[in-house]
């Protein structure tokens, strides 16, 4: 079996996609709109799970903040809607990408948007256990 490279330096791209988050939000027809994602790469989910990990000065233990991790992973994968447009983050009152999503979604509709993002970026849900024992 020859071995070859260039599959290694053509890789097929990861497609953004596009996903019904909530049917609060509609077009001029009704229609509900689609959110634009795409996939977290590992050197950048690296950089963000770094951004989230501090050592207890105390007990020298690194401690991980899975939830602003989280926050931060969906916001960094949100095409559409622009999560940077000043005046978005102006209508809910807020500044930040993070805190624009925390304000425009409830519960359910942050872990449908979270959960495409997993999967778009190779995460399944069942992964996130992965994680954690990676981490550890």
């Amino acid at each position: 079996m020859e071995r070859n490279l260039s599959a290694f330096l053509n890789p097929i791209k990861i497609e953004n996609e596009f996903v019904v988050v909530s049917n609060r939000f509609k077009d001029e027809k009704g229609v509900p709109i689609s959110w634009e994602i795409r996939a977290i790469m590992s050197e950048e989910n690296d950089i963000l799970m770094k951004k989230h990990t501090r050592r207890d000065k105390k007990t020298k233990q690194e401690i991980f903040d899975r939830a602003a991790y989280v926050n931060d992973l969906v916001a960094s994968a949100v095409v559409f809607p622009d999560l940077k447009n000043a005046e978005l983050q102006k209508g809910y009152g807020v500044m930040g990408e993070v805190s624009l999503l925390s304000k425009m979604l409830s519960l359910g509709e942050f872990t449908t948007l979270s959960g495409a993002v997993q999967k778009l970026s190779g995460l399944e849900e069942e992964d996130e256990t992965k994680i954690e024992e990676i981490k550890n």
